[in-house]
């Protein structure tokens, strides 16, 4: 393995450490700047907008670049953005950071994967990719509890001194390790879009926005509904997210393989039916008899991470095969998808908490999903329409 490849991996590791563990720090930024809860999940939107819509733009601008620069560059951006985050003063603030600190990190995510490639002999490409990928999957499993975990005792702002120690360390040793003169192909912001005007590119990107919007109205709100609909201490937060963390990393692996062996699109649809019942699960939590909400509430935390996290690989296996021939390109956009669907979820679930409670987060996340299957089921008939006609002009 080529051990250049596991530094990557570290800048994507401390970027999904961020990303993940600021649910479990809504309560405490809320009352520490006096902003409502609601409006604390709204710096989660603002992440999300930022790195959706950033990281096209800035991966444009900067395609052409020397690759370790650029990577270099966005993982000390992203440090600074971390490190000022620990020291703001007050909650505007920590929004206009933590806009910066998701630029730089779609930059250095989209920049870091094809560095892997461009790095890694041709039959090692996939392999390279999910090793830098699988830094996020070790930020959702470890990170983020750890994060929580140094909130508990430190405070959020500790958290954030760390996740800044982490995106220095991936700096320097990107610029140690990786060689100088890597370069990108110059590609404009319309040509990175233009593939979605091929067949059945959109509707699948839309699949991974409805999904990801339904997914995180609830896990935004992980730490209110640990403390409010199970019943848990404030303490229990960090093993709420290892145990979440745990099943995710196990379901980002059992995704892959059964999107290879089972069919892509059976798992995504299985993986779509199984988390609707699973967020409904989570509205009934908080209505369970006494004594029976907390245990129930763990229990699930592991399937819930497990099913949630078995959904990204097996849809990227579909965005594949939908555009073999544009695959870099897809799968970028596909990443804009996802956190547009992070920003969506995480107001969804900001109004619900507004005009209704936490428990009645699940069942109406359950309804984006609830529209993600049927997007499938039309595309899957759109298709065999389309396959039956050419069959008959043949």
């Amino acid at each position: 393995m080529n051990r250049r490849l596991l530094w990557l991996a570290l800048g994507t590791f401390a970027i999904g450490a961020e990303a993940f563990v600021i649910s479990s720090l809504l309560p405490q930024i809320a009352e520490d700047t006096g902003v409502s809860l609601i409006e604390a999940g709204y710096l989660v939107v603002s992440f999300a907008l930022a790195y959706a819509f950033g990281a096209p733009v800035l991966t444009a601008l900067t395609g052409a670049s020397d690759r370790r620069r650029v990577l270099v560059i966005s993982a000390l951006v992203f440090a600074a953005g971390a490190l000022a985050a620990a020291f703001t003063p007050s909650y505007a603030v920590l929004m206009m950071v933590r806009t910066v600190i998701a630029g730089a990190a779609g930059l250095y995510a989209a920049t870091a994967q094809a560095t892997a490639v461009a790095i890694s002999q041709p039959d090692h490409r996939a392999r390279a990719i999910s090793i830098v990928v699988g830094g996020t999957s070790l930020a959702v499993a470890l990170g983020a509890p750890l994060g929580a975990l140094i909130a508990s005792v430190a405070g959020w702002r500790g958290t954030y001194l760390t996740i800044a120690g982490a995106g220095l360390t991936a700096a320097a040793a990107i610029w140690i390790m990786l060689p100088k003169g890597i370069r990108g192909e110059r590609l404009t912001l319309r040509e990175r879009v233009g593939v979605l005007a091929q067949p059945n590119v959109l509707p699948t990107l839309v699949t991974t926005l409805l999904y990801m919007t339904g997914c995180f109205a609830v896990f935004t709100y992980i730490a209110p509904l640990t403390l409010q609909a199970a019943g848990l201490g404030r303490s229990m937060i960090p093993t709420v997210l290892l145990i979440y963390g745990i099943g995710a990393a196990v379901g980002n692996y059992v995704g892959g393989q059964l999107a290879d062996r089972w069919g892509a699109q059976r798992t995504v649809v299985t993986a779509i039916i199984l988390n609707i019942g699973m967020l409904i699960l989570f509205s009934v939590v908080g209505r369970l008899p006494d004594g029976w909400g907390a245990p129930v509430f763990l229990v699930a935390l592991a399937p819930w991470g497990i099913m949630s996290w078995s959904f990204p690989p097996a849809q990227a296996s579909r965005i594949l095969a939908v555009a073999p021939d544009s695959a870099p390109l897809a799968l970028s956009l596909n990443g804009s998808a996802l956190y547009l669907g992070v920003a969506l979820g995480s107001f969804v679930g900001g109004l619900v908490l507004r005009y209704g409670t936490v428990m009645d987060i699940g069942w109406i996340s359950s309804f984006f999903l609830l529209a993600a299957l049927g997007l499938i089921w039309r595309s899957a008939r759109r298709r065999a329409k389309t396959l039956s006609l050419s069959a008959l002009n043949a």
